[in-house]
């Protein structure tokens, strides 16, 4: 029997942490929490100042005996649960469950799961830290007590299986109030003018942008300004009146935090915030890397700070100084300013070895563990590497009393760009303007040359409403607002699906008819729940529990004066919701009756209005607008139990017809079936979806950029 017990929260952590300690430690797991509040009651009582009801998590039993059984026969227990409120609320439990004496120093906790972390914590234990479990009993209590009241009300007045929560509510009426913006939106109509100019006896081509005049810019509402000018410069010479040339700076991006991890891998890698989170707690607690063991490869992956160690910013200069050179080390070590409402509890999200490169132990990786380490991998590195230089060209050119503007630049030192440049969620203009200038090579031009004209290209364009959310743009709005706190964003965006208030399409999140009226009946009855504002106040009043600055039983007070006056006019005011149900043109073919369209866990199904004494479901399906190569049937898009799109055709399993490529607009001109998209790298291959088809060797696969 060792005789040092440590305890840590997920059964991936035991093998990383036992190799680092040896012999004399014994390392389980708790499997996350072991108490919690009660599910079939709300677990607080108010009455007696919200004094939690803590019970044992069913199924925890077994866990809970083996970890008394081995803390009895251990002359030490440390508890190594994760580094942040949950994690010392979790050791806090433990504790109490294991008979350990409050002021014992028995809490280790790191940053990193390496040799140097594990060791260098073990060697200095504290106290539970009160305070962060506080915060994690006010969050819980006071989310407990918001869940729990409003959600019966909802269930009562709309119908049973609803919910409200303090992030959730806000989360959906951002997305609700985003789909009113567009419903709402009046599109404007503007026009540009491009010039497409050329310096004599010099090539290329380039582009200049109508501007306005000298001293104003002038902006080109219709089609009868715009012809009145091109008739006015017809005749007009282009003749260049200034030229500024100077050098710009671009800065890397900085490392990783929860939220800017979940935005990258949703812009790059298309994963969902659970995924990224799921994925990114697999590094955290190790992976079995051939030839080293079980390995941590990230830093803890819930922060809000930019933050990083010394010992790790050398180590990554040394390895910049050694793959790229020393022109892309910075003078001075790059340190990345943290927003004002950062707690800085950790470090920001980088690799815990930065010797071990991605493509060296892709081998051992799965493919999404692969492609989110790459990303962290590579923005950490790049982070601490030289800004990249351009050459920046801006030219004035007159047409008569008009002025056209030209802007080029070129990559004069590449800087951090070498391995990594930050991905984007929508086409803003500034993003825009600087792809235009990076395409636009501009000649060498000097005050007042001569220019030819090659075409003058009006074009009308309307003002477009704001986009959607997607996972994405919702996480970095949340932060921006000050709402939740890195440990929510996934879960928050998760519990908004699975209710129904939210679906995603494509990339996009819509709110549904659901998730219109109960946010509706937010808006009205629950004012403060789903204001922003009080939100963010919220999480400051919880960051302030952390800090030891605010008794958390005061703060429960200050919200449960207000809270019970609104429940308890709520529950007089509001009146028996109907929601209304989407009506199909599918007839049942059990009853006959048109079926409705539900959604459910795996999005849009069919289902019978006759239910429970119809049954019937049925899934929606999207036709793909091409007819099956084999049989002649319809062919389908579906989707495989973990989401992945395919086509198939309507007939299956009699026939056998099914693809990954997506169908393309176009027809084989050997057979006439319809050609697939098959990527490859950055280019796609149209082949025939007959296998059969003489098209599809190898020789006269047609290939397309």
């Amino acid at each position: 029997m060792a005789d040092n017990l440590v305890i840590v929260e997920s059964p991936g952590k035991v093998k990383s942490i036992g190799k680092f300690l040896g012999k004399g430690y014994k390392v389980e797991a708790s499997v996350g929490h072991v108490r919690d509040l009660p599910k079939s009651q709300i677990g607080v009582d108010i009455e007696n100042n919200f004094e939690p009801k803590y019970i044992t998590i069913r199924g925890k039993g077994d866990v809970i005996s083996k970890l008394k059984k081995e803390a009895k026969a251990a002359k030490k227990v440390y508890l190594a649960t994760d580094p942040d409120r949950e994690g010392e609320a979790i050791s806090w439990h433990l504790a109490n469950l294991l008979n350990i004496d409050d002021g014992q120093k028995c809490r280790v906790s790191f940053n990193e799961i390496t040799q140097n972390a594990v060791k260098s914590a073990i060697k200095q234990p504290r106290k539970i830290d009160m305070d962060l479990v506080d915060a994690q009993q006010a969050r819980r209590v006071l989310d407990r007590i918001v869940g729990y009241k409003i959600s019966p009300l909802l269930w009562k007045k709309v119908k049973k299986g609803l919910s409200a929560g303090r992030v959730q509510s806000v989360a959906t009426k951002m997305i609700c109030d985003r789909e009113e913006e567009i419903d709402n939106f009046v599109s404007q109509e503007y026009w540009t003018i491009i010039s497409r100019l050329a310096k004599p006896k010099v090539s290329p081509n380039f582009e200049a942008k109508f501007y306005g005049t000298e001293n104003e810019r002038l902006e080109l509402s219709n089609e009868e300004q715009v012809n009145s000018i091109l008739k006015e410069i017809e005749k007009s010479q282009y003749i260049v009146k200034k030229v500024k040339e100077q050098e710009k700076k671009r800065a890397a991006a900085a490392p990783f935090i929860t939220s800017t991890m979940q935005q990258e891998a949703s812009r790059k890698l298309g994963f969902t915030t659970k995924r990224t989170m799921m994925v990114a707690q697999q590094l955290y607690e190790g992976v079995e890397i051939k030839g080293h063991g079980s390995v941590g490869l990230i830093t803890y992956m819930r922060t809000d700070s930019t933050r990083i160690s010394a010992e790790a910013q050398s180590e990554a200069r040394e390895y910049i100084s050694k793959k790229y050179g020393q022109a892309y080390i910075p003078q001075t070590p790059k340190v990345y300013k943290n927003k004002s409402a950062s707690q800085d509890a950790h470090e920001a999200i980088r690799p815990t070895y930065i010797d071990m490169a991605p493509d060296d132990i892709k081998d051992s990786l799965s493919a999404e563990q692969y492609k989110l380490y790459k990303l962290i991998w590579s923005r950490f590195i790049a982070s601490q590497m030289s800004s990249a230089v351009y050459d920046t060209v801006s030219a004035d050119i007159s047409a008569g009393r008009y002025i056209f503007k030209a802007n080029g630049s070129k990559v004069k030192f590449p800087g951090f760009m070498v391995l990594y440049i930050e991905g984007r969620d929508t086409e803003g203009s500034s993003d825009e303007e600087r792809d235009e200038e990076e395409n636009n090579n501009l000649p060498e031009l000097v005050q007042g040359d001569v220019l030819e004209l090659k075409k003058n290209t009006p074009k009308q364009h309307f003002t477009q409403p704001p986009a959607r959310y997607t996972e994405a743009t919702l996480v970095r709005s949340l932060e921006e607002r000050g709402i939740g706190r890195p440990s929510t964003y996934a879960p928050t965006i998760t519990t908004i699906l699975s209710r129904g208030y939210v679906i995603k399409e494509k990339k996009f999140l819509l709110p549904t008819e659901l998730g219109k009226i109960v946010n509706d009946i937010m808006k009205k009855h629950f004012v403060d729940i789903v204001d922003a504002e009080f939100t963010a106040q919220m999480e400051n009043e919880l960051d302030a529990v952390e800090d030891g600055e605010k008794p958390w039983k005061d703060v429960m007070k200050d919200f449960y004066s207000s809270f019970a006056g609104v429940l308890k006019q709520a529950e007089e005011s509001i009146g028996d919701v109907e929601v209304p149900e989407e009506i199909s043109d599918v007839i049942c073919d059990k009853c006959g009756r048109n079926m409705v369209v539900k959604h459910g866990r795996f999005g849009k199904f069919l289902a019978c209005p006759g239910f429970p004494e119809c049954r019937n479901t049925k899934a929606i399906v999207e036709e793909a607008g091409v007819l099956c190569p084999l049989c002649q049937g319809k062919v389908l898009y579906k989707k495989t139990k973990k989401g992945r799109k395919y086509i198939g055709c309507e007939r299956n399993p009699e026939c056998s017809f099914m693809s990954w490529d997506m169908p393309s607009n176009e027809t084989c001109s050997v057979c006439g079936s319809f050609m697939l998209k098959k990527s490859s790298g950055r280019k796609n291959e149209l082949k025939c979806s007959n296998e059969k088809c003489p098209s599809n060797s190898e020789d006269t696969a047609k290939k397309t950029k």
